[in-house]
């Protein structure tokens, strides 16, 4: 049977952060109207009052709240992070219709489960953003380098239509988007990374340019992966310590003074992923009976900072 055409004509994205205003006034550039942000409360009216700082400018994008339900969205882009995604995925019911594609770009390996337990019937990608600069502060988002967003189903062999039709919509809007062979591999590959690297920045304070520099940054960014490795192997999912070396290496070429995402969060005292980074590290390490012992010092690092704040 030949396979249903699918068409995305507009689109809407919930997460005004960081990685959510790079793409969102790529995509309010190239759509107008036909895009929108969905955001509620006095976040939503703030929205659309102030409009969204990007690299100093102000740009002023349709702005829909979950209670007005007036805008039916052929893909939702989530980009909000872990700890808000219920919530997220509350506010998203109205706008959600049978043929919705649901593209998420959190971090970590649960996500996708999670929105499929509230939306069973729709197209739910894997996705995630790499290789971007996003720096979120008081005075608004600001970046030099846009990244690359990876996603697909789990096997894109051969690409179903709507893998096809979002990246046909996302590259028209001068977004670079991939659609990667292996989509669980790579989402396992980015929150190695996330694991090793944004827990190590947290709580020593480096940036990039100090995460393998400094011998002993270099030593836990290594073994923090080492144990996500670990639970790949023993979950079927192929990972190997050349995927680690490779990440430390391209240290080399970040911004030296950028700072990952759980860096800024820590900054800015605000509540970090570490559950979904260490947290679901030690949870699997329970399940599949592999040692987390770097990872449960991080979380109760981590953790007891934020007691602290």
């Amino acid at each position: 049977m030949e396979k249903q055409k699918v068409e995305i004509k507009n689109a809407a994205l919930i997460g005004i952060g960081a990685i959510g205003t790079v793409y969102g006034k790529l995509l309010y550039e190239k759509y107008g109207p036909d895009f929108a942000v969905i955001a509620g409360g006095a976040r939503g009216k703030r929205l659309k009052s102030n409009g969204i700082r990007f690299n100093q400018k102000i740009f002023h994008p349709r702005v829909v709240s979950p209670e007005e339900q007036n805008f039916k969205a052929d893909l939702v882009i989530v980009c909000v992070k872990n700890d808000q995604l219920s919530e997220a995925l509350e506010d998203l019911r109205g706008f959600v219709t049978d043929d919705t594609v649901i593209l998420p770009l959190l971090n970590g390996v649960t996500v996708r489960d999670r929105i499929l337990s509230i939306f069973p019937d729709n197209p739910v990608l894997y996705g995630l953003s790499i290789y971007i600069d996003a720096v979120r502060t008081a005075d608004g988002v600001t970046n030099t380098v846009d990244g690359v967003i990876c996603f697909g189903n789990a096997d894109n062999t051969v690409p179903a239509p709507e893998v096809t039709a979002v990246k046909d919509f996302l590259t028209a809007a001068g977004i670079e988007a991939s659609v990667c062979p292996d989509m669980i591999r790579t989402v396992w590959k980015k929150w190695m990374l996330n694991v090793g690297c944004n827990q190590v920045s947290a709580i020593t304070g480096a940036p990039y340019g100090k995460m393998t520099s400094v011998e002993t940054n270099g030593i836990l960014f290594h073994e923090a992966m080492m144990e996500v490795v670990a639970l790949a192997q023993a979950a079927h999912i192929d990972l190997t310590e050349q995927d680690a070396l490779e990440y430390e290496n391209l240290m080399s070429t970040f911004s030296p003074l950028g700072k990952t995402s759980m860096l800024q969060d820590v900054e800015a005292r605000r509540h970090t992923e570490v559950d979904h980074f260490a947290g679901t590290v030690v949870e699997l390490g329970g399940k599949f009976h592999v040692p987390t012992p770097v990872n449960h010092v991080l979380y109760c690092i981590i953790k007891s900072m934020e007691q602290l704040y």
